[in-house]
């Protein structure tokens, strides 16, 4: 859960995910409807089905318990170095480095290296250097310690605390005062905008969802269906009338944008009342949606619609 996202947003799912699956062989058990709901509005999916897979693998390999061995860690469905060193210094006491963000930013600072940290060469220099000082006596410990420099003193976005700093008379950055300005990041490729028309669709009291390809941006998830394109009323009209359903009313909801890695969305979203239900479509009643349906969080404001 900690991939990509900050603690205090991991919190509330922690506990609701362990109170429904607490351990290796009860996910492996579960239905995926039931685990991408827990994890519904923490993003990157693919996440949680590594995870779920993982699990299994666990299961029928290693009877459910996580082997204490880097090598097969790092061999687990989305487990990176970095995940594998965590869990085999901290969990095992295995004299392995755990290299995260806040851990290369640390050591472009120590170094005054101007590298950018994306690159690959520097992360492996970096675990390199890092799993040469590992002490053979609770290694997590050293790990822990640098992530927590990193994330509470050696701050990202040129604001270090560098006056509260333990190891401030080893680093070069800040001798030379270049702390605010290290580490260097490769110029990120500008976002793709994809402009598109979101459905809440209605019939009677249940409402329209459509799922996802089972791969691609939010794979195999149920959505707001949607149309490409910022579509006026009499074009909407068309288009459904066209793919057979019987529109009785649309009503404009207030436009939403929702930022993926790759990729922009910008939504206008429409208030649609059916006749009948439309085909390729699944009606479900707000109960439904609410507890059984894992709908990603860039349709949260229209969905939100129906509370109202």
């Amino acid at each position: 859960m900690l991939q990509q996202t900050r603690v205090e947003a991991v919190r509330g799912y922690f506990s609701r995910w362990m109170n429904a699956l607490p351990n290796i062989p009860a996910l492996a058990a579960a239905d995926e409807a039931v685990y991408t709901k827990l994890w519904e509005g923490l993003g990157y999916y693919s996440r949680v089905r590594n995870l779920h897979r993982a699990a299994v693998l666990l299961c029928e390999q290693y009877g459910g318990e996580l082997p204490a061995d880097y090598d097969k860690l790092l061999s687990l469905p989305g487990v990176g170095e970095y995940t594998a060193g965590a869990v085999a210094s901290i969990a095992f006491g295995l004299p392995v480095p755990a290299v995260d963000g806040n851990v290369l930013r640390v050591a472009a600072r120590l170094d005054n290296d101007f590298t950018p940290i994306t690159d690959a060469k520097f992360k492996k220099q970096t675990r390199e250097r890092f799993a040469a000082l590992m002490p053979s006596d609770r290694p997590g410990d050293l790990n822990q310690s640098l992530m927590e420099l990193g994330a509470t003193v050696c701050l990202p976005n040129g604001a270090p605390r560098c006056d509260d700093c333990p190891i401030q008379h080893l680093c070069e950055g800040f001798h030379r005062g270049n702390a605010a300005v290290l580490p260097l990041r490769a110029a990120k490729k500008a976002r793709r905008v994809e402009n598109r028309t979101v459905l809440l669709v209605r019939c009677g009291e249940l409402v329209g969802l459509r799922q996802r390809p089972k791969k691609g941006l939010l794979a195999g998830l149920w959505e707001l269906p949607s149309l490409d394109g910022h579509l006026s009323p009499d074009e909407l009209r068309a288009v459904l009338t066209e793919m057979g359903w019987s529109v009785r009313k649309l009503l404009s909801l207030r436009p939403d944008k929702h930022i993926f890695t790759h990729v922009e969305w910008h939504m206008n979203g429409v208030y649609v009342e059916l006749d009948a239900p439309a085909p390729a479509l699944t009606f479900v009643t707000p109960a439904e949606l609410r507890d059984a349906y894992a709908l990603p969080s860039a349709f949260r404001s229209f969905v939100s619609v129906l509370e109202d």
